[in-house]
């Protein structure tokens, strides 16, 4: 028996990996960035098939990663977790570096970036994992806190888009009981909690989440 629950427990940090070029550019919000070797430094993410991003890092052999504070603006979050590239320019009117591997590094909300160069991928079936030889890297303000899936999850009231791998199907989740107070309902895709004087259920079908756009069925009471 598998208790999802039990997966919010295993750390994660929460990361902007971007890719492309100053032609076209995309980047997507990660909590699946990790180191895998010291030397040389290499470093792994995973990024679902279905994203604009994997195509990116595809095609340039290279990507980047802002790590990002706990001060980051959650509009920058949902920006990159929940929209996608082939909709808008995500990176438009953001303070974006180019290094040595042409790719943009998104510098707003980050205290560091990290530019790989790609050595390896991993078919999984729904993501690839790319596998990133370290080239270059920057320190930007080392007096902030680097922001982590827990503090986005427990303090900003965030969650994992449908396309991360930490994504869990809501349906697996504990159900929420009834109360006979004010109700809050959350969005299981962002977070994003609805409390207004509106009853939801009142709410059209078609009613979608102000934040991701999500269905109003992919809401559900909230504590």
């Amino acid at each position: 028996m598998i208790n999802f629950e039990a997966l919010f427990k295993v750390s994660y940090g929460l990361y902007l990996v971007c890719s492309g070029d100053k032609t076209y550019g995309n980047g997507l919000i990660s909590n699946t960035v990790f180191q895998v070797t010291a030397e040389p430094a290499k470093f792994a993410t995973c990024v679902n098939k279905n994203n604009h991003s994997c195509d990116r890092i595809s095609k340039s052999s290279a990507f980047s990663v802002s790590i990002l504070s706990q001060n980051t603006d959650y509009e920058l979050i949902s920006l990159f977790g929940y929209k996608s590239g082939k909709d808008i320019d995500k990176l438009n009117g953001l303070n974006i570096k180019y290094s040595e591997t042409g790719v943009p590094i998104v510098l707003d909300g980050a205290i560091a970036w990290l530019e790989f160069k790609v050595v390896d991928q991993v078919d999984l079936g729904t993501h690839i994992m790319f596998i990133g030889e370290l080239i270059n890297s920057e320190l930007i303000d080392e007096s902030l806190e680097p922001l982590t899936y827990s503090y986005y999850r427990k303090v900003m009231k965030g969650l994992a888009p449908k396309n991360a791998p930490t994504y869990i199907d809501k349906s697996k989740l504990p159900a929420k009981e009834e109360k006979p107070t004010k109700q809050t309902y959350k969005c299981t895709v962002c977070g994003y909690e609805y409390d207004d004087d509106t009853d939801f259920d009142s709410l059209p079908d078609d009613w979608k989440c102000p934040v991701c756009g999500a269905e109003k069925e992919d809401f559900i009471l909230s504590d």
